[in-house]
């Protein structure tokens, strides 16, 4: 952790501060007591003026302190009452903090400012790379201190590092006529990774190709860390990735690669594993599982969620397109089976998708597939509609179904809490009204899906709840 400020003065300024005493005629206990608590006395108090009685005032003059001094004190304080989740304790010393404190760098224009916090003082000694820089240097400013840490292979910034992983990334692809398939969360997460980033490029069997995209950019990405690529004519996943190694080896990174293709290999396995058994298994078969999965303690199982969106389904298509009933249904009894697949259970971030590609599997039409696919869209302002009126209409009564639900158990958002998305729904719902140009009666539609509710988890009060959500 670094921290760096500039323009502070030399030290602080003069400081002289006045405080309101007692009136000049109070009992001498009062008097005694401000004395005592200014430390003055009483020949060197002033007499203020005031029209409801004269009173004492203590003026006391406070030399500004050096800000080294300032500095030795405030910043063990700040050590120690650090805010971190999980703290831990090492060797004889009393100190917790998230990981052990190996050394303290602080220095004011150059020079060390002292002070001593669990055993360790504060120098101007640091270390770079654990294993390419490990040995000892000296730094007196900033300036230096970036420039020698990034000799000693530790690049400071993480918005350097998080560039020099992306372009590195990028031209290895580039050298395979690949394209890096963009993803700037896990390029923040590894930056945080390594100190000195060196991008090496795996491969890993074709065959495992046969299982969707999402699911294998799922493991590399959330198991291992790596970035996935893609041939830029087809858009389809290659057979390739690139890892971030925080290391350079004489062998130009080969035993690195070789056992992250070995780890990536038995990852894959998993995932085609399930994929493949997944398969075996017809949506429909699984939709009365979904009675042993609660959705909310109030609002029953996903087995009686799907019955209502069923319903408030129909209702939907019928206003938006009719004679697209049945599919539309259809899709909805549908769009939840995938929760008790074993590809979801080991990849909870694709479900949907898999619930999509499973239709295709079996035979179902694109337009079934796809509302499958879209029916938790929009999950973000960035994120695209559902693709068809069919996808809209389930997307709409997933969403309506849980805000319905959730405002009726009395589960609504706060100023600083949401954990049901009930904003990210209210959000998506209105983007899929106004963006793809819908005429809908809301206070008939929400009144309708708090109507299913009633009907399954008896009375709620009709009038709070759609004059709440329309608000």
């Amino acid at each position: 952790l670094a921290l760096v400020i500039e323009g502070l003065p030399a030290s602080q300024s003069d400081v002289s501060e006045e405080r309101k005493g007692p009136k000049i005629d109070a009992p001498d206990g009062a008097i005694q007591g401000f004395l005592r608590s200014t430390g003055l006395t009483k020949d060197q108090l002033k007499i203020q003026k005031d029209p409801k009685g004269d009173f004492y005032l203590a003026v006391t003059e406070r030399k500004g302190r050096p800000t080294p001094v300032v500095i030795a004190e405030i910043v063990p304080e700040i050590i120690r009452t650090f805010p971190w989740p999980k703290q831990q304790r090492w060797g004889a010393g009393d100190l917790t903090w998230v990981r052990p404190l190996h050394s303290i760098v602080c220095t004011f224009d150059g020079e060390v400012v002292p002070f001593e916090i669990g055993g360790i003082k504060a120098g101007n000694k640091t270390r770079g790379h654990r294993f390419l820089g490990n040995e000892q240097f000296e730094v007196r400013r900033f300036d230096d201190y970036v420039e020698k840490l990034k000799r000693a292979h530790a690049i400071l910034d993480a918005a350097e590092r998080k560039a020099t992983i992306l372009h590195e990334a990028k031209q290895l692809a580039h050298a395979q006529n690949l394209e890096l398939i963009a993803d700037e969360t896990l390029a923040d997460e590894v930056a945080g990774l390594v100190e000195w980033p060196v991008a090496l490029i795996g491969q890993f069997d074709k065959a495992f190709l046969d299982v969707p995209q999402e699911i294998l950019i799922s493991t590399m990405r959330a198991n291992q860390k790596y970035f996935a690529l893609k041939d830029p004519k087809t858009g389809k996943l290659a057979n390739k990735f690139v890892v971030i190694s925080n290391m350079i080896t004489k062998d130009g990174g080969k035993n690195i690669v070789a056992g992250n293709e070995r780890v990536l290999r038995a990852r894959l396995s998993d995932a085609k594993f399930f994929w493949d058994q997944d398969k075996k298994i017809r949506l429909e078969a699984r939709v009365p599982q979904l009675k042993d999965i609660v959705f909310h303690a109030k609002l029953g199982t996903q087995y009686e969620r799907v019955e209502r969106m069923r319903a408030l389904t129909k209702d939907l298509i019928d206003r938006i397109q009719p004679g697209e009933a049945a599919t539309a249904q259809q899709a909805a009894s549908l769009c939840k089976a995938d929760l008790v697949s074993g590809t979801v259970g080991e990849f909870p971030e694709v479900q949907g998708l898999i619930g999509g590609y499973l239709a295709l599997s079996e035979g179902l039409s694109h337009t079934v597939a796809d509302a499958i696919r879209d029916h938790y869209k929009p999950q973000g302002p960035a994120d695209s509609l559902p693709s068809s009126a069919v996808g809209a209409s389930v997307a709409l009564a997933e969403k309506l179904d849980t805000l319905v639900g959730m405002f009726g158990a009395d589960e609504k958002p706060t100023g600083s809490k949401d954990p049901y998305a009930l904003r990210r729904a209210a959000l998506g719902v209105v983007r899929i009204v106004i963006e793809r140009q819908l005429r809908l009666p809301l206070t008939q539609v929400i009144s309708g899906a708090l109507q299913l509710h009633r009907n399954q988890r008896g009375p709620m009060d009709c009038r709070y709840i759609v004059g709440e959500l329309l608000r």
